[in-house]
């Protein structure tokens, strides 16, 4: 049967797609050694740039940003390399995972899943390593599985600290153009995102952030790579080509994106994220249940992760939404799995949009009988207002 009304994608990502950008993806392909692409070739990469906040090089990939994880490797460190990656969630591990799968040496310092990286144990780590083994440090800034903000700008005054050499690798697929985020002030040398987030568009795209450093790392890093190589990239991208067939239409829609952010404004939109983030937050507290972020400070405005009470099933209770109210919301994922579930407040998202899905996660709670105190989105209304 067929059910009315939109249906509510409130995952943290991908994200619900602007009609704006839906008119631009949908216009004509066009031929992508031609002239007339040069236009958008360049307009995309400078204009990533801004949102970077970068004047470093950056590069786009048709990947998902699991593509942009290798890429930030292979282009800058060689076999056996040692990295250091902070376990901030599901999706740190898995970076590890596939790190060690390059053949690099990669170490997780282990996290509680409760919060962002802690600069002081990535400071004490790197003051033991007098011999600098350690090649690149990777953190996830915005962990889409718990819900926690890494404090960047603080990890590289860890590295700074202690005068360690090693690169400065940063996660922020489901940070970028949702959160404050700044490449070259805070240090960064390789960030990896995608294009499926706060960028508003379909799944498709990725991204590497390289600096200087990185670039100069480049030339001498020993493990294979062809397809995400940078220095193929470099040449064509001066003219706004690709070395290969490039996401011609999902350039369009990037495009779109990147005029839409600058409409709104970036610090507005932090903001906006910041402030719906608050009030998710301030409802699940009503309801009397727990944000999986414990770190007050480091909680996300992308999404927030909660908790349910022992003995509820958290894909359970997601299924009930579901199917009485036509909500989609996030899964626990690994260690949380089926114990918590994740409300989606992020890309082109609004007040209305928020109260809209806060009151579906209630009348669910209601629905899958999980105990709960009502009035959670009359808490949220009431920091909105």
């Amino acid at each position: 049967m067929r059910k009315a009304g939109r249906h509510f994608l409130q995952i943290p990502g991908p994200s619900a797609v602007p009609d704006r950008i839906l008119s631009a993806i949908g216009q004509q392909t066009i031929d992508h050694r031609g002239p007339d692409f040069a236009k958008v070739g360049l307009r995309a990469l400078e204009g990533m740039k801004s949102i970077f906040k970068t004047e470093s090089h950056v590069f786009i990939y048709p990947s998902s940003g699991t593509g942009a994880w290798e890429a930030a490797l292979v282009n800058t460190l060689s076999p056996g390399d040692h990295v250091l990656m902070y376990e901030t969630g599901h999706f740190s591990t898995l970076w590890c995972k596939l790190a060690s799968k390059l053949g690099l040496n990669a170490e997780l310092i282990a996290g509680d899943w409760r919060g962002g990286a802690d600069p002081e144990q990535i400071e004490a780590r790197l003051a033991e390593d007098k011999e600098r083994k350690i090649k690149a440090v990777c953190v996830v800034h915005n962990e889409t599985s718990t819900g926690s903000v890494s404090p960047i700008a603080e990890v590289r005054k860890a590295l700074d600290n202690v005068q360690h050499p090693a690169l400065l690798m940063v996660d922020t697929i489901s940070g970028l153009a949702s959160l404050d985020y700044r490449h070259d002030e805070w240090g960064v040398d390789v960030t990896v995102s995608g294009s499926q987030k706060g960028l508003m568009l379909p799944p498709g795209l990725s991204f590497n952030a390289a600096s200087a450093k990185a670039m100069a790392a480049n030339k001498s890093a020993g493990l294979q790579r062809s397809y995400w190589d940078w220095a193929d990239m470099v040449g064509p991208n001066k003219t706004g080509y690709f070395p290969y067939t490039p996401g011609t239409n999902l350039l369009y829609g990037l495009n779109e994106a990147i005029d839409m952010l600058h409409e709104e404004g970036l610090d507005n939109v932090f903001a906006r994220h910041a402030r719906h983030g608050v009030s998710a937050r301030a409802a699940v507290r009503k309801w009397g249940l727990e944000v999986l972020c414990a770190t007050q400070g480091q909680e996300s405005g992308v999404l927030t992760a909660v908790k349910l009470p022992d003995g509820h099933s958290a894909d359970a209770f997601r299924a009930t939404t579901l199917e009485h109210y036509d909500i989609s919301l996030g899964n626990g994922l690994s260690k949380v799995a089926d114990k918590v579930f994740r409300i989606g407040h992020l890309g082109d998202f609004n007040d209305l949009m928020l109260i809209g899905t806060l009151a579906g996660v209630e009348m669910g709670l209601s629905r899958a009988n999980v105990p709960h105190e009502t009035g959670g989105v009359q808490e949220a209304m009431a920091h909105l207002s």
